[in-house]
């Protein structure tokens, strides 16, 4: 049966999770993978229940309500439902200024 929703990633997320997996990497591979398979299984997940991930709370202070996330601690996965698609926008690791990033990133 196919899913009802397609996952696609747009390049900046896919730039944010190389840079997230080649830092983990120059400790550790083995994590690296992990957590890249951790990170990419979460996202392909949402085929079903898209909706299940949160508003992202930064953006919803401002009225912007169209962003959702799902969490892989500490990293935050930021998408976005549109028709039968769910666009990976970004992946951010939420030790830093998520509100700075996703401002710039989405206003």
């Amino acid at each position: 049966m196919k899913p009802p929703y397609k996952v696609q990633w747009a390049h900046i997320a896919e730039a944010d999770l190389v840079g997230i997996i080649k830092y983990i990497a120059e400790d550790s591979v083995a994590n690296a993978l992990k957590i890249l398979e951790t990170i990419k299984g979460k996202a392909a997940s949402l085929t079903q229940l898209p909706e299940r991930g949160r508003i992202a709370p930064e953006l919803k202070e401002h009225g912007v309500t169209l962003y959702r996330e799902i969490i892989v601690k500490p990293w935050r996965t930021i998408y976005r439902i549109s028709g039968k698609k769910i666009y990976v926008l970004s992946v951010v690791d939420s030790r830093q200024n998520v509100e700075d990033i996703l401002l710039k990133r989405f206003l």
